[in-house]
């Protein structure tokens, strides 16, 4: 197989530096003027950006993006999967400005009919019963954990190594290289631990995950149906049966987070590969960019979750000061961005039509890498593709984390940026939403390939 001559990326790395500070000084000054900008940035993590300042964006319609010097861009990225359903579409607009214009509250500590709706189109999509409402993934998480560990009266989870639910505290451990439980590199001042509250094992890995459940002390897994923020990780054929059997045999409970494998279809990743989980999350992608969240609840669960309340043994608070809920939480402007969402523009046959484009992206790319001989690989989650440098494709977090290839993904992600297509500047993440066209598709395909040729002289 072709191998990187590094001299030759480092070289065509500086020159697509050099062209991304020359073609956007706009954003450039943006970011050098941001003194009261902790970072020099809104939110820490727009500074992990290829070309030493963050791009700067003036508009975002549909798919495209114009930044501040004017360039356009077709946007694959999509806020990293917060824009999945396009940005701005006309109902999510119209239903907004209804919202905060017409009708007026955009939070009343007070229920409308949206939130039934809402509940009733998460139930037909993902078949769980009961649910509520955050303002992100990461306080369902936060907040279902709670409720898992009260009605089991276990105190500890399971996750997966490198798996991605937000910043919840008891998620960022992986498997070590000597095989034993670690906090993950780079985890900021954790409160506790992570190794005293959390149990981690490998996806894919249905022997080191019966063993770990065998002590008895877990109250649920938490685990995407796919990895997604270490590149896609696909599950393995008998995966998710035998995590649903060992969860059963064990009286763990089972928690799908459906925040990135929303992408697999309208019911995410839980409808298309028939899982029965007990609790579901999600979140960015259900407002359309508005900040919301939810998560669902067999009835089954939600039955044990109110005895344990009413039987009141350790004065569980569910409604006040029990640590589950927030005073924004549910609020009028997230739900009706939420009924837009889910009713108009994100809809069953828009899956369709982004998951077919997500097809034609992800064969381009294979037939980029077979016809150079490349060692890479891509991966393909409904509206989701993502290359990896591996072949074959990782089959659990390590191994995945173990082929990143930081100074390639950066050359990539800037190459395309300074040709108008923008990839997740985290990874190599390239996402449809209803807006996309073949061409642009078509656009990134022509880019990748002179990437490619460039890279290999």
């Amino acid at each position: 197989m072709q191998t990187i001559d590094r001299t030759r990326l480092a070289a065509l790395f500086t020159a697509e530096v050099e062209r991304y500070g020359h073609e956007h000084p706009t954003s450039r000054r943006l970011h050098d003027d941001a003194n009261h900008l902790f970072g020099r940035v809104p939110m820490t993590w727009m500074s992990k950006w290829a070309g030493g300042f963050p791009l700067g964006f003036a508009t975002a319609r549909g798919a495209t993006i114009t930044d501040l010097d004017g360039h356009e861009l077709v946007d694959f990225a999509l806020g990293d999967t917060g824009a999945m359903a396009g940005h701005s579409p006309a109902p999510l607009v119209r239903a907004v400005n209804e919202r905060l214009g017409v009708l007026g509250g955009a939070t009343t500590m007070l229920p409308n009919e949206d939130a039934e709706w809402v509940a009733t189109e998460l139930h037909r999509r993902f078949g769980l019963d009961q649910w509520s409402f955050t303002l992100s993934a990461t306080d369902a998480n936060r907040w279902l954990l709670r409720l898992v560990r009260l009605v089991t009266k276990r105190p500890k989870i399971l996750v997966f190594s490198y798996s991605y639910h937000g910043s919840v505290d008891e998620s960022f451990v992986i498997v070590g290289a000597d095989g034993r439980a670690q906090s993950r590199p780079g985890n900021v001042a954790p409160p506790v631990d992570p190794t005293v509250t959390t149990r981690v094992v490998e996806f894919n890995d249905l022997v080191s995950l019966e063993r770990e459940l065998a002590a008895g002390d877990v109250a649920a897994v938490l685990t995407e149906p796919a990895m997604t923020n270490i590149g896609i990780v696909l599950p393995e054929a008998g995966f998710h049966e035998g995590l649903r059997a060992l969860c059963d045999q064990t009286g763990t409970l089972l928690i799908i987070d459906e925040t990135h494998t929303f992408s697999a279809g309208p019911g995410g990743a839980t409808r298309r590969f028939g899982l029965r989980p007990d609790a579901l999350t999600i979140g960015k992608s259900l407002g359309g960019g508005v900040a919301c969240g939810a998560y669902g609840l067999t009835q089954a669960l939600a039955d044990r979750v109110f005895d344990a309340v009413a039987q009141g043994d350790d004065l569980a608070d569910i409604v006040d000061v029990g640590g589950v809920g927030g005073t924004l939480a549910g609020n009028p402007l997230s739900l009706a961005a939420m009924r837009a969402v889910l009713g108009e523009v994100l809809t069953d046959e828009a899956f369709e039509t982004m998951e077919a484009l997500a097809t034609t992206f992800a064969q381009g790319v294979q037939s980029t890498i077979v016809a150079h001989d490349l060692p890479w690989s891509v991966s393909q989650l409904g509206a989701r593709c993502e290359y990896r440098f591996a072949s074959p494709a990782p089959v659990n977090g390590g191994a995945s984390a173990a082929s990143a290839d930081p100074l390639l993904e950066d050359y990539l992600h800037l190459y395309g940026v300074n040709r108008g297509v923008l990839l997740t500047p985290f990874h190599n993440m390239a996402l449809m939403c209803p807006a996309t066209t073949a061409d642009d598709v078509a656009l990134h395909q022509r880019i990748f390939d002179e990437a490619v040729v460039a890279l290999l002289g």
